[in-house]
């Protein structure tokens, strides 16, 4: 491109490209697309961009443009890559003027450079650095700015690269420029704490921007600089003079006001200090070491005692803590159980450690954490009466939660006292012990100590193990305070139920059960919204316990069951939904078949819900996992449902449909229960299976359940099934097979050998095409045990069972094998038993002996050939099957089975699934189930001898081992 016709035109297109008319907006947007590969494009837009009369959109456009453009061309070996020439120039360019007036396009032009930087510096770029360290020394504000904006952005991204080779460059930049970066710091620090008291806001807020962006690049360089960072005196030194500098920018707070641009540009100067510390502290926990003491002085005396006053604010407040819990559960600082075996730096940091962490402190810092931090606060009691949902939701983890002070307390608890257990343990206690009996209703301050030291025994709960009596606490205590049903000690009531389902898989005996089902009864009809959540939040924890016992429970099921639909249809936000359904999916997945009388309103009620939730696909996916327990606790009589549920399905399972992308999983989970559980089929059901093709072309981790479900369809009806959808399925399988995983071979061709057993005459013809696949592999000797394995079931189940149809493939084989028949099946057999080994599962080493010995009688010389190797596999079977009667001392094919046998379910069992009965009904017609292999080879080898006469019996019989022989001999015995 010529520059100055270029400029015009490329000018006029982004112009065009900034329009809010589709219309202008495509075929600009498509020139561009054609431009971006042409030799010269990218110093057009470096002249845009750097061009400050021209349209702020336009030059916006042209830096998008050209940092889009280093992704895709700028290195050597892209296609359509730059020319050395035109990045040498586009490089000097980009560092001539440090002039952008405009912040954001400041900033991408920062973000740009170091892009370039990442790729050429310093090899190919060796004056950037220099070229920024003397552009931060100019006097002129807006240059200096601009400078320091790159040079953090540059630092920043030389410092995340990870090979070897680029770390070592980025120690030698920083040992080189670091003694100049602390210099800036320093003197825009000092600038800026010079300033502050003038009330001039704007010459503060530059100040503070420049002591936040050399902040930024210092951070850079501490934390990813140096390998042994302690041993250089200017890092170290940087990093004892933060806790002067943060006390400082804390009095600063005073006087700024609390709502302006200066304020929260400190706030966020004084966070950057404490992440230099926890990042240093977590990249270089030995080298911290000598920081320890002062980090934890520094931050227990602002957050536990009165220092904090008036200067903190939560934000701080957070990471003070967080790096006291780094410093606390820092493994590195853990010495060993034998301390000799621990390194001297480990040992020294623990003995730093554990000189602060005196009684004294430790209780201090308990009591405050509970007394102080715990308490409910005024907003938070606010929010409950006005927003109980979303108070719940912030309670128990919403998205600010995670960011907010009272669960980083609540996780500094947890692990101080684990920790220290011993040392807290009679502090918590004496805490407890003076809060027996019942609380003044008016004292809401005694209520909110109540709360927050029930909301540590809950929290310390496996530490308080064998400290607490807890079932005397729950009866002679806890209980008594959930029926005061004062609106003032809501808190309380809340508070305790939450307790009991923090101890409940810890310590609480079987026996007290039913008094809190009682109480959980009546709590889920409590006046207040939050202790009704909370509760049902409880059961969910009982019900899901290891000691829960169905027995106790079915007296209380109907009440909970109808109170806990109530609450589903009074909360109206997605997330309380949400909670209430996976409750209600809980007690219905615990009691099963229990449920089924009182699950009719939640029946009805589930449509409503899912046509409301359509914009709210996470409750979607909630309503589907109700729906799947739902259909479990139902089982055949889940055929009511099928109206609302297989178009729920279909909506699921649909790849063209955007929602599939949350709800599949759970989707597909439904359609197999539902199929597991259907009494027969239904052309519905039957039509759902059209999703299933695109379904396996995903080939995705959800292709396992999609297999269950074929499989679901063939137990359920081979016929119409095969018929509808064998053709398209078979394809699928033939595509699946050149690409997939041996595992996923393995579950197709147990599909296939599905089909096969469910329906010997239908299957083989409707997988037709997968069997001479299935041949090949076995006369070629598949390396796989398990895939040969599977083979020989699908092959076995042929040549056993649709007799004619294994002739018909063997041809079709020696044709394709230019081979005789006979020839073809004497090396079939030959593998067969050769490979037997590879054949795990009894059934199926049963199946394979009994289709081998259906070969006989024969007088085929080839089959003859075979004998021997026919009878070992038959003894080999006689020893998997056959078990020895100590009564009568004769020998019993265990594999049988009789329409008589009902397996016994015990209460901790599920009961059979329509699918069991399916699969039971079938075993009785399975060869495998209902022929005796021992008298299937006694007719055989009767046959076989009524064919050769006594003496050619005789001649066949010695091919076969005589130890082989004489066991035979000792099964056939009685016959």
């Amino acid at each position: 491109m010529d520059l100055n016709s270029a400029s015009t035109v490329v000018l006029q297109v982004l112009t065009q490209a900034t329009s809010q008319d589709t219309a202008v907006l495509k075929p600009a947007e498509e020139q561009l697309k054609q431009w971006e590969t042409q030799p010269g494009f990218y110093s057009v837009l470096l002249n845009i961009f750097t061009n400050h009369t021209l349209d702020i959109n336009v030059r916006w456009l042209a830096v998008l443009y050209f940092k889009h453009g280093i992704d895709r061309y700028w290195r050597r070996v892209a296609p359509h890559a730059l020319s050395e020439e035109e990045k040498t120039t586009l490089r000097a360019g980009l560092i001539t003027n440090f002039n952008e007036p405009i912040n954001q396009i400041a900033t991408q032009i920062a973000v740009l450079i170091a892009k370039v930087a990442r790729l050429d510096c310093p090899r190919q770029w060796p004056e950037l650095i220099p070229t920024l360290i003397e552009s931060v020394k100019v006097q002129d504000d807006l240059r200096q700015h601009r400078a320091l904006l790159t040079f953090y952005h540059v630092t920043k991204t030389l410092a995340s690269k990870r090979l070897a080779a680029d770390r070592k460059l980025f120690y030698d930049l920083a040992s080189g420029i670091y003694n100049f970066a602390c210099s800036l710091w320093n003197h825009h620090t000092d600038t800026f704490l010079q300033q502050v008291s003038s009330g001039n806001e704007a010459v503060i807020l530059s100040s503070l921007e420049r002591t936040l962006l050399s902040l930024k690049v210092l951070r850079k360089l501490t934390v990813n600089g140096f390998v042994e960072p302690h041993k250089n005196m200017e890092v170290m030194g940087f990093l004892h003079g933060i806790f002067e500098r943060l006390k400082q920018f804390l009095e600063c707070s005073r006087s700024i006001g609390t709502d302006n641009v200066c304020r929260d540009r400190l706030e966020k100067t004084i966070i950057l200090f404490t992440k230099v510390l926890l990042d240093f502290l977590d990249q270089h926990p030995f080298s911290f070491t000598p920081l320890i003491q002062r980090s934890l002085e520094f931050s227990v005396s602002y957050v536990f005692t009165e220092v904090g006053e008036g200067v903190t604010f939560e934000r701080f407040i957070v990471q003070c803590m967080n790096l006291i819990k780094m410093i606390v559960k820092n493994y590195a600082y853990k010495p060993s159980k034998n301390f000799e075996d621990s390194s001297p730096e480990t040992l020294e940091a623990h003995k730093i450690k554990m000189a602060f962490f005196t009684y004294p402190t430790l209780t201090e810092i308990c009591r405050r954490l509970v007394s102080h931090y715990f308490l409910l606060t005024e907003e938070e009691l606010t929010m409950w009466e006005e927003d109980p949902e979303g108070f719940t939701v912030e309670e128990t983890g919403g998205d600010s939660w995670k960011y907010s002070l009272r669960p980083c307390t609540e996780v500094l608890f947890i692990d101080i006292f684990h920790e220290y257990n011993q040392t807290l343990t009679p502090v918590l206690l004496e805490m407890m012990q003076t809060l027996q009996g019942p609380t003044n209703v008016e004292d809401m301050n005694a209520l909110l100590i109540k709360d927050a030291v029930y909301n540590a025994v809950g929290l310390a709960a496996y530490e308080l193990f064998d400290s607490v009596d807890f079932d005397q606490w729950f009866k002679n205590q806890l209980l008594p305070e959930l029926q005061v049903i004062h609106n003032r000690y809501k808190p309380l009531r809340r508070r305790v139920i939450w307790l009991i389902g923090q101890w409940i898989s810890v310590k609480f005996k079987s026996d007290l059960r039913p008094m809190l089902y009682e109480a959980i009864c009546n709590l889920l009809q409590d006046q207040d919204l939050v202790v009704r959540i909370e509760t049902a939040t409880t059961l969910k924890l009982t019900v899901d316990d290891f000691e829960f016992r169905t027995d106790q429970f079915l007296p209380y099921l109907e009440t909970m069951f109808t109170l806990l639909f109530q609450l589903l249809q009074q909360v109206t936000e997605c997330d309380t939904k949400m909670h209430v359904l996976h409750v209600l999916s809980c007690v219905i997945e615990r009691v099963n078949m229990q449920i089924r009388p009182y699950v009719g309103c939640l029946v009805q009620y589930l449509p409503l819900l899912w046509k409301q939730s359509e914009e709210h696909n996470m409750l979607r996916c909630a309503i589907l996992t109700t729906l799947i327990h739902l259909v479990q606790g139902l089982g055949a009589d889940s055929k009511n449902l099928y109206p609302f549920l297989l178009p729920v399905i279909q909506l699921s399972t649909d790849v063209s449909q955007p929602p599939h992308v949350y709800l599949l999983e759970d989707g597909l989970e439904l359609w197999l229960v539902t199929l597991e559980n259907s009494p027969c089929i239904t052309p519905e059901l039957l039509r759902v299976f059209q999703n299933m093709s695109p379904l396996l072309e995903l080939s995705s981790e959800n292709l396992r359940t999609c297999f269950k479900i074929i499989n679901g369809y063939i137990f359920l009806s081979s016929t119409e099934f095969l018929q509808t959808y064998a053709v398209g399925l078979c394809q699928s399988f033939c595509e699946l097979l050149k690409e997939i995983t041996t595992e996923g071979q393995v579950q197709v061709l147990k599909v296939v050998e599905n089909a096969l057993k469910v329906n010997p005459i239908l299957g083989p013809q409707m997988f037709q095409p997968i069997l001479p696949y299935v041949f090949k592999g076995i006369i070629e000797g598949e390396r796989y045990p398990v895939v040969m394995s599977t083979y020989l079931g699908v092959m076995g189940r042929v040549l056993l069972q649709n007799t004619s149809f294994f002739s018909s493939l063997l041809n079709e084989m020696a044709h394709k094998f230019n081979q005789e028949m006979d020839q073809l099946l004497g090396n079939m057999i030959e593998m067969w038993v050769d490979r037997m080994d590879n054949i795990t599962q009894p059934e199926r080493r049963k199946l394979s002996a009994l289709a081998l010995l259906s070969l006989l009688p024969s007088d085929n010389s080839v089959i003859q050939d075979k004998f021997c190797g026919i009878i070992n596999i038959s003894v080999e079977g006689l020893h998997d099957v056959m078990t020895e009667d100590p009564e009568t001392g004769t020998y019993k094919d265990c594999m049988l089975m009789s329409h008589l046998e009902e397996p016994k379910v015990t209460e901790d069992e599920e009961p059979p699934t329509e699918q069991d009965k399916r699969k039971k009904m079938l075993a009785l017609k399975d060869p495998v189930h209902m022929v005796s292999l021992q008298q299937f080879i006694y007719e055989k080898l009767k046959a076989q001898q009524e064919m050769l006469g006594e003496q050619g019996f005789q001649s066949l019989m010695e091919t076969v081992d005589t130890e082989i022989v004489t066991q035979l001999q000792e099964f056939l015995q009685g016959f």
